[in-house]
């Protein structure tokens, strides 16, 4: 099982590789893959604004990540207001399958039960067949509609934490 730990600066590079190498399967469902990979390439500047966790494998290799961005922090405006949310969760396309991304997020829902908050929230795309299903499996279930992403369409789900 991977391991957890918080960011640290010197994990910027390998994480932003990492975030476009985790969304390069669904290039072709983006109507312009360029800009997209480029914000993707920029996930460690969620650092200024989120806790970022790490998930590293037995040889101390980066193989996931995600933000957790606390309610007070500025978000986009479909997400409930003060509501803490998983952001890009990243998980390496080889590692798929072995719990990361259920570790990641379970870590967001422990840090926001930490921070005394009842409800948290994500947005996904149902193009994201492994975890859309994850998400709703944990008991996150459809908020509402967000905005198109260069053309592949978002939703929001939230869940119950109280």
């Amino acid at each position: 099982m991977a391991k957890l730990r918080n960011y640290i600066e010197s994990d910027a590079d390998k994480i932003n590789e990492l975030a476009v190498l985790a969304f390069e399967q669904y290039k072709n469902h983006y109507d312009n893959w360029d800009e997209f990979s480029k914000n993707l390439s920029k996930f460690s500047e969620l650092s200024q604004s989120s806790e970022i966790i790490v998930s590293e494998n037995h040889k101390n290799e980066i193989v996931g990540a995600v933000a957790y961005v606390p309610a007070a922090a500025t978000k986009a405006e479909f997400f409930p207001e003060n509501t803490p949310i998983i952001r890009m969760l990243i998980v390496n396309p080889n590692a798929r399958g072995s719990g990361i991304g259920k570790a990641l997020s379970n870590e967001c829902i422990a840090r926001a039960t930490r921070d005394g908050n009842k409800t948290i929230a994500l947005h996904t795309s149902p193009i994201m067949s492994v975890a859309l299903p994850m998400y709703l499996r944990m008991g996150f279930q459809e908020y509402c509609k967000a905005p198109d992403m260069y053309g592949v369409k978002y939703n929001v789900y939230a869940k119950s934490i109280a």
